[in-house]
């Protein structure tokens, strides 16, 4: 990541942390919740605390007419914009098994003109796993193992859940959709609303989501069994080597009295959803590393024409990507 870049995400950090709760009061909100990743995947230095298992790619972005009539931004204005993605597997552990039904994890860099930048951070599910910023701990804390046992508490995870039924959504998404054959057939969604702000001012209020233009495929349960934890990575190398990945990017728009600020509601199917551009991935790296390492994407960093919504666990997500961030930066030190 360039200094600019990073100086942002911690300045954007310095302003969005917030206190916990009292029996934590000297441990800000986001390095609760990164502790509460640790504690329950494990610490692993130098990787992510979240999405920890990934490969890096690139390729580019073109947008179309229709996303010009909604946002001024420069993403839109049909020019190829180069972009920095990294897919990923849900979770903190660097070693998770492919084969698991969590979150698939699409981030990306557009590299803009004038120096601006646009991040997003997508997952494979049209809501978020909490509705509120104080759920993410207790949201995690409930799933760590019993010593004893190996699994979770089913008491304490079946009370939480009870208390907050919103968070039990993404979770049962993932338990009935098939396990993604690959990073190149599954739905990514940004599950945040952000306003689009167009040339004339006119503002609309969207959800997007990337849609594989060769459609969604996923794995039955006998392939599964007969495949390997670690393929995705190879898989999408093999896919794209042969021709790029391309995702269509739609947009939905939000209508009058369509909740913008809980990303665990997900809007009416009968919303209007259009096209908006298209995201060509022809370049995927060969091992680890690569240019997403370093790169947070903070989903604030947004160019003109696209604004956050008031959503309070999108505007408190860049605090503990910059924590994440400066951990892994001083364990990378101190292994020199």
């Amino acid at each position: 990541m360039k200094t600019a870049l990073l100086f942002a995400a911690v300045s954007t950090a310095a302003v969005t942390l917030l206190p916990v709760a009292t029996a934590q009061a000297q441990v800000s909100q986001a390095e609760a919740q990164i502790n509460a990743l640790e504690g329950l995947f494990g610490k692993h230095a130098g990787v992510r605390r979240s999405q920890a298992k990934g490969v890096c790619a690139s390729g580019y972005f073109v947008g179309n007419a229709v996303g010009r009539s909604l946002s001024s931004a420069a993403v839109f204005n049909g020019d190829r914009v180069p972009v920095v993605a990294r897919f990923s597997v849900g979770g903190g552990n660097p070693k998770a098994s492919d084969k698991s039904k969590s979150a698939r994890g699409l981030a990306l860099q557009f590299k803009l003109p004038n120096g601006e930048q646009w991040l997003t951070s997508n997952v494979s599910a049209p809501m978020f796993f909490v509705s509120k910023p104080e759920q993410f701990v207790p949201f995690l804390q409930a799933r760590m193992p019993d010593p004893a046992t190996g699994k979770p508490d089913p008491a304490k995870l079946k009370a939480f859940n009870e208390a907050n039924p919103e968070t039990t959504l993404q979770p049962a998404y993932f338990a009935k959709a098939p396990v993604p054959a690959s990073y190149g057939s599954v739905n990514y969604w940004s599950t945040n609303a952000f306003e689009f702000v167009n040339a004339r001012g006119a503002s609309q209020f969207v959800r997007w989501q990337f849609v594989p233009e060769r459609g969604t495929l996923g794995l039955t349960d006998e392939q599964l069994k007969t495949m390997p934890d670690d393929f995705l990575a190879a898989e999408l190398r093999q896919r794209v080597a042969s021709e790029p990945v391309a995702f269509d990017f739609k947009v939905q728009l939000a209508e009058l009295g369509d909740v913008l600020t809980d990303p665990t509601k997900v809007w009416p199917d009968s919303r209007v959803v259009v096209p908006a551009g298209r995201l060509v991935i022809d370049r995927v790296e060969a091992g680890p590393g690569g240019a997403c390492d370093p790169i947070t994407y903070n989903p604030l960093v947004l160019p003109k024409g696209i604004k956050p919504s008031a959503d309070p666990v999108l505007l408190a997500r860049p605090a503990p990507y910059a924590v994440s961030l400066g951990r892994r930066i001083s364990e990378g030190a101190a292994a020199k």
